[in-house]
């Protein structure tokens, strides 16, 4: 297996992984990314996320993950944010996810941020196992807040 850094190329499959991540998540109803959104925001003019695609020994994309930088004012350090990391089902238990997720943490420490973090739905047991397994902290008392479309619009012309 080797995990590189996905390119162009890889948009599709990118996309892809995004469509299987989604039903997983139940949430297929909010997956409207398409090539073209993915190619504008990953390798256009302004790049505002990464991706690492983990591949197989015959170079079958297996997984990925991807992550941006954020800020932590309490550290006065970037950090990274994991918002997503999915591994196609017939490749899980193979130690993907754990590798995917170890190198994004070198990746952390190699840019000198001061922390890696991410968001896991609460029903999601097997994930939430998996990230404690991994020496991630839950954050309690921490709830996530969000703001889109016409409500998004309303908050910037007030």
């Amino acid at each position: 297996m080797k995990i590189r850094f996905a390119t162009e190329h890889d948009v599709p499959q990118i996309l892809d992984f995004i469509s299987h991540l989604a039903d997983y998540e139940k949430l297929s109803h909010e997956a409207v990314a398409t090539e073209q959104q993915l190619l504008d925001t990953l390798f256009g003019d302004k790049i505002y996320a990464e991706v690492l695609i983990a591949e197989t020994d015959d170079n079958e994309a297996a997984g990925f993950a991807l992550f941006f930088h954020n800020y932590s004012t309490f550290l006065g350090q970037a950090g990274i944010h994991l918002e997503d990391l999915y591994v196609l089902n017939k490749f899980q238990g193979q130690g993907i996810g754990k590798a995917l997720l170890k190198r994004l943490a070198a990746i952390t420490v190699e840019r000198s941020c001061g922390r890696l973090e991410w968001a896991v739905l609460d029903w999601n047991k097997p994930a939430i196992d998996f990230y404690i397994s991994q020496g991630a902290i839950q954050m309690e008392g921490w709830t996530t807040n969000r703001v889109t479309a016409a409500a998004l619009v309303k908050l910037a012309q007030e």
